[in-house]
């Protein structure tokens, strides 16, 4: 019985397992699966990568205080972070993995940096 790339439709030579003619065949067929599934996660880690890149620019001594509106006017997203520390007074840090911001009065916010050991 003759065997077909369910990518393409040719006639698939070699081994009895194989599965594609080639493995621009395999890609392509593996990508078109993954498409919408993979879409979302990869618009959020754009987003949180953005967020990283702009709280590790401004915070260039571990502890810096910026205005809301330097954050604004980089892009920054405050509706994705990573995790949340809350301290014993209740007062809530928002993490993108190891940059931190806390939100302070009149717009302002104290940008940190903690050490992650993994």
């Amino acid at each position: 019985m003759e065997k077909r790339c369910p990518e393409c439709g040719d006639k698939i030579i070699g081994r009895s397992d194989k599965k594609f003619c080639s493995d621009a065949c395999r890609n392509a067929h593996n990508n078109a699966l993954n498409k919408d599934s993979k879409h979302l996660v990869r618009n959020i880690n754009n987003r949180l990568r953005k967020n990283y890149r702009i709280l590790e620019a401004l915070n260039t001594q571990d502890k810096t205080k910026v205005r809301k509106t330097t954050l604004d006017k980089h892009g920054f997203n405050f509706q994705f972070f990573t995790g949340q520390y809350i301290t014993k007074a209740g007062t809530v840090y928002y993490y993108v993995y190891d940059q931190g911001y806390l939100p302070l009065e009149n717009d302002w916010y104290l940008l940190v940096r903690t050490e992650i050991q993994l």
